[in-house]
């Protein structure tokens, strides 16, 4: 296929779903619209006890009813056939496309297939990457080394990389799309790049200590970090690129969770961006924050099965999955069911997300990231 050729049928594409994006959001009961979940596994670490191999689906709108496992056999696994740790998660709509990272890999599913369209590896490992709105173009970091890979998503084919040095980690994409948000595990500095010419742009910090899982508002005007030693988070201006709130969880005790090392590992702003949803290891919690005012104000806490360290959220905004495998009804914040595969063994993973389908093919997705969508 030339690349003309690509351009036009990717720009076809695109008309046809933001047609339809534009059908389902005049009618969210829109005829033959289905919400899937797609839970990566294993998830955490490489536990094979909570989910097995490969990617399971579950249905949103009838109680998270387990519906099919998509096979990754053959795929993910080291020279010696042991199965790899799920790294990351993404996917894009637009393009059909489902992605997943290993330590060595980054594979891509077809979602109206199921099938492994391409695996690809790459020099120093991969971790947690993110995806471009158009859905072309994926950050794939390094495993903690000092690069992240610019890919073309359609093909797996290495474009570029960029270099912050940083023992390069998570990485999000802004919904502009004009700048991707790079996180490395041995810097206290938030790396800013550009998408039009993939080069960096500035830093963001320095925070407290270093930094972990992280998220943005819509408008790409505020970071939302954990940070090493923190049980809280703290919050960077990305108009002066300086941090300006830390913010301690109170009323419990701080301790030393098992995986992760950081007391919060884990940090989610709803959709409509009124509060932070916050991990908390060692007590198996989630805790509460009023983002309507800053700094945030702690507001409630929810007991969790497990260490939690990671949570993410719904489309809708009105569930949220944290890594436990729990389901929470965001506005009550009860607990709604708990994931289980098809022989109702418990599920839990930190790689998840939402995508939408009208009449079997796939229209929205949601991301790995809980992350705010108000654009203003």
């Amino acid at each position: 296929m030339s690349a003309l050729t690509r351009t036009f049928m990717l720009a076809l594409g695109l008309l046809v779903v933001l047609a339809a994006e534009t059908a389902i959001e005049a009618n969210e009961k829109a005829p033959g619209r289905e919400r899937l979940l797609y839970v990566a596994s294993p998830g955490v670490r490489n536990y094979l006890e909570w989910g097995g191999h490969g990617i399971l689906v579950f249905a949103i709108d009838e109680n998270h009813r387990f519906v099919k496992r998509i096979s990754l056999a053959g795929f993910g696994t080291d020279d010696e056939g042991h199965i790899l740790n799920v790294k990351g998660v993404c996917a894009s709509a637009r393009t059909g496309r489902l992605y997943v990272s290993t330590y060595q890999h980054l594979i891509s599913v077809d979602l109206l297939t199921d099938k492994v369209l391409w695996q690809e590896s790459f020099d120093r490992g991969c971790d947690r990457m993110s995806i471009s709105p158009d859905g072309e173009t994926i950050y794939l970091p390094s495993l903690e080394k000092e690069v992240w890979y610019v890919v073309d998503a359609i093909t797996g084919d290495e474009l570029t990389r960029i270099e912050p040095r940083s023992k390069s980690h998570n990485t999000l994409y802004g919904l502009s799309g004009k700048r991707v948000y790079l996180a490395g595990l041995g810097s206290n500095r938030l790396t800013v790049a550009t998408t039009d010419n993939h080069a960096i742009e500035r830093t963001v910090g320095p925070f407290g200590d270093k930094i972990r899982p992280f998220t943005l508002n819509g408008a790409e005007t505020l970071v939302f970090v954990n940070v090493d030693d923190l049980l809280g988070f703290e919050i960077g201006d990305l108009q002066t690129n300086r941090r300006i709130h830390r913010v301690e969880v109170q009323g419990v005790p701080r301790g030393k969770p098992k995986r992760h090392g950081c007391p919060s590992h884990g940090i989610g702003l709803t959709p409509d961006e009124r509060e932070i949803w916050l991990c908390d290891g060692f007590n198996k919690k989630l805790h509460f924050f009023d983002a309507t005012v800053m700094p945030p104000v702690q507001t409630g806490s929810i007991s969790l099965r497990g260490q939690p360290g990671w949570v993410t959220f719904s489309i809708d905004g009105t569930l949220a999955y944290p890594s436990t495998g729990q389901v929470i009804d965001v506005a009550s914040r009860k607990i709604l069911v708990a994931l289980a595969d098809e022989e109702n063994r418990p599920v839990q993973s930190e790689k998840l997300l939402e995508i939408d389908f009208v009449n079997g093919k796939p229209i929205a997705n949601g991301d790995q990231f809980g992350y705010g969508r108000v654009r203003n």
